[in-house]
């Protein structure tokens, strides 16, 4: 199951990345963040750690662009 998310989230980050160029920067930082969310537990798990620490700064930026 950890795999078919991870897959997911790099999807929807890609779908994001289209969003936030093109039409909504809100709701694309929105739908980056849930990607990039789904994705955690399968680099947690596969201790790549640079992985994790790289995904959740991206997270803490997308968190101070929405305020």
């Amino acid at each position: 199951m950890i795999v078919p998310m991870r897959v997911l989230g790099s999807g929807l980050v890609i779908i994001a990345y289209f969003i936030i160029l093109h039409m909504n920067t809100t709701f694309g930082v929105l739908l980056q963040m849930l990607g990039d969310s789904i994705s955690i537990p399968y680099f947690i798990r596969t201790k790549s750690w640079d992985v994790v620490i790289m995904i959740t700064f991206l997270l803490v930026i997308s968190i101070s662009h929405l305020l």
